[in-house]
């Protein structure tokens, strides 16, 4: 069963960076691929990044060209680094395995 610990959350002022990190235990992880989702106070959960087993990126309109995902395989872990953070980025980060297993999020906050 694969289970992943985020790390990186925080509170951060407009226009500053912050990066979080998931790593997931069990074997075959550069055979998934990975992603962040986000869920503000209200709102309902939203794609925030993803990245296939080759690499592949794809991002949401709102984060496009400010956050950047990747991936080491040989530490089992994704990251999204976030730059020039704006306050409706404030919401909970939350990796996602394609075996269909969720982080248990992490509190980001941006303050204006």
């Amino acid at each position: 069963q694969v289970q992943l610990v985020e790390s990186g959350g925080g509170l951060v002022q407009s226009g500053g960076s912050l990066r979080l990190s998931c790593t997931a235990s069990g074997r075959n992880f550069r055979a998934y691929g990975m992603g962040w989702h986000r869920q503000a106070p209200g709102k309902q959960r939203e794609l925030v990044a993803t990245i296939s087993s080759a690499g592949n990126t794809h991002y949401a309109d709102s984060v496009k060209g400010r956050f950047i995902i990747s991936r080491d395989n040989a530490k089992n872990t994704v990251y999204l680094q976030m730059n020039s953070l704006k306050p409706e980025d404030t919401a909970v980060y939350y990796c996602y395995h394609n075996a269909g297993v969720w982080g248990q999020g992490t509190q980001v906050t941006v303050s204006s």
